[in-house]
């Protein structure tokens, strides 16, 4: 297990849906990219609504839903980790945002949580 303390970086990469790696969802495509090399872990968030660089609103609330609604990766990485992660990233990631900032970690554990339902 790799470990988390103190000062680390937060690297948001806003995408689309509908955005694609090799003919796979680029989100999952990239997370399973990052667990693979070893990065600390990477969380994927479903957007209701959003607009990027053109301008178009992407919502669920336009009477057909929309086919491309944003997604948000967020990764929490040491910063010596940082530079690898932005090479795959600048790799897979062909358009979107990528923004990064200072972070301080609390906690980073993987808890005790049972697999099994009894």
């Amino acid at each position: 297990m790799r470990t988390l303390d103190g000062e680390g970086t937060l690297v948001r990469v806003f995408v689309g849906e509908s955005d694609q790696w090799r003919h796979r969802p680029l989100a999952l495509a990239l997370v399973e990219r990052l667990r693979k090399e070893g990065f600390s872990g990477a969380t994927v968030f479903r957007g209701i609504a959003g607009f990027g660089a053109r301008s178009v609103l992407h919502t669920t609330q336009i009477l057909r839903l929309s086919e491309d609604l944003p997604v948000l990766i967020e990764i929490v990485e040491s910063h010596d980790r940082v530079e690898p992660l932005l090479a795959i990233l600048d790799e897979m990631v062909s358009e979107g945002l990528v923004t990064m900032e200072k972070v301080r970690i609390v906690k980073y554990s993987p808890g005790t949580r049972r697999l099994d339902n009894s």
